[in-house]
């Protein structure tokens, strides 16, 4: 087990030299140990449901913009609307 976590940790820190934000990630044991899921893959569609839909997309867009405003970070003249 621990030979897994440390390539994971690899595999966080690689992407996050690459720019990707990985602080934050689920995995199909958060489904899997509160619903009894036929497998790994529905529990993979599970959450590619959840995190994917148009309404969780937009809160995450929203929370970005109003913590940005909170922080004092302008929006790039380019992309206000």
């Amino acid at each position: 087990m621990e030979n897994q976590l440390t390539e994971v940790e690899k595999a966080k820190a690689l992407l996050k030299q690459h720019g990707y934000f990985v602080d934050n990630l689920w995995t199909i044991q958060d489904v899997t140990d509160r619903y009894e899921c036929l497998g790994e893959g529905e529990a993979q569609e599970v959450l590619l449901m959840a995190l994917t839909n148009e309404w969780v997309m937009e809160q995450i867009w929203f929370s970005i913009d109003d913590t940005c405003n909170f922080c004092g970070i302008k929006l790039k003249e380019d992309d206000e609307d």
